[in-house]
């Protein structure tokens, strides 16, 4: 089957791989986002008007109702990692997840697929956490057939994983973490695309599935391979204790709020840190890639090839590397 699908947050960095997909497949796609006029790029995956940027915000109601109207699929992309202005955590991941779930159902929308989280729990201490349960919550109520994707951290081109902790290594010879014992089992993007895809066209069973890749790694050795791989070995990774992480960013929140949020705090939240502190693989007994038959792609065969531009030299390095292997 192919038709009409709506995907909230189409541009974002999940969202524009599901539009690829969707529209390779044949799929009309309406991507519903905020700004319109900063996501026309996805026009270019697809045929003249295949793709089509539209007004949405998912903490409107009325909003997404008229986005979903004649749509046979929807997919939420839609999700947040700090609070600035009125994208809260609970507007946007729980009440914005429940618009979308209730308002699918009215409209006729045959299929469902919510982008969630590993580490959803509704008793966790983080809010970020709290609310990706809620708003799974939401949908399993209204609407009981959803697919509904648990991804690990996700990596590829657009990441804020990689290339956040790539450009800091650039100028400091000191790379801290929160969290370095933490284990995550890093997927990669277009996998999670492949996965929500399935969700969309129904060869997936309605249910929960928990997407990683096949390397599970803690925060520090995954710094570590970054590392390797931009050629800058000789940065300290430096972990830092969870009391002192939660202090700076007690005091980061604190800041952007005395601010009026004109410096919003994209550095290290409080919230942040609870998540931090409770590792983010799959679950022994959970559904995952081999359920859905996809094979994930491994995190070393992706990351050099978007990486390189932090190395010195970025992408002339291998050359001068080999030329003065040749001097000498």
């Amino acid at each position: 089957m192919t038709g009409l699908v709506t995907i909230f947050g189409g541009s974002g960095f999940v969202g524009r791989y599901v539009a690829r997909r969707m529209a390779e497949a044949g799929w009309r796609v309406r991507v519903a986002v905020r700004r319109p006029n900063e996501a026309i790029f996805v026009r270019t995956y697809g045929a003249v008007g295949q793709l089509e940027p539209v007004l949405c915000n998912i903490r409107d109601r009325e909003s997404v109702a008229s986005v979903l109207q004649g749509a046979d699929a929807a997919v939420n992309c839609v999700g947040i990692l700090n609070e600035v202005g009125r994208n809260t955590f609970g507007l946007v991941q729980h009440y914005g997840a429940l618009h979308v779930a209730e308002e699918a159902a009215k409209a006729g929308v045959q299929r469902l697929v919510h982008v969630s989280a590993i580490g959803a729990d509704a008793r966790s201490k983080s809010t970020y956490a709290q609310t990706k349960a809620q708003g799974e919550e939401a949908v399993r109520t209204h609407f009981p057939n959803a697919v509904i994707l648990r991804p690990s951290v996700i990596f590829g081109p657009e990441d804020q994983f990689f290339n956040r902790f790539a450009s800091m290594a650039r100028f400091s010879p000191v790379l801290p973490v929160t969290g370095g014992g933490t284990r995550f089992q890093p997927v990669y993007v277009d996998d999670v695309a492949k996965a929500a895809m399935l969700g969309v066209t129904g060869q997936a069973e309605p249910g929960i599935y928990e997407l990683g890749g096949p390397e599970v790694r803690t925060f520090s050795e995954l710094m570590e391979e970054m590392l390797e791989v931009i050629a800058r070995p000789n940065r300290i990774v430096l972990n830092l204790p969870l009391f002192l992480s939660a202090a700076m960013g007690t005091f980061f929140d604190l800041l952007q709020r005395l601010s009026l949020e004109l410096f919003k705090n994209s550095m290290l939240t409080r919230d942040q840190v609870a998540n931090l502190a409770v590792d983010n693989v799959v679950a022994a007994d959970a559904r995952g890639f081999a359920d859905l038959g996809i094979d994930p792609v491994a995190m070393e065969a992706v990351i050099p090839e978007y990486l390189w531009r932090y190395r010195p030299s970025g992408q002339f390095y291998e050359i001068r590397e080999s030329a003065k292997r040749m001097r000498s």
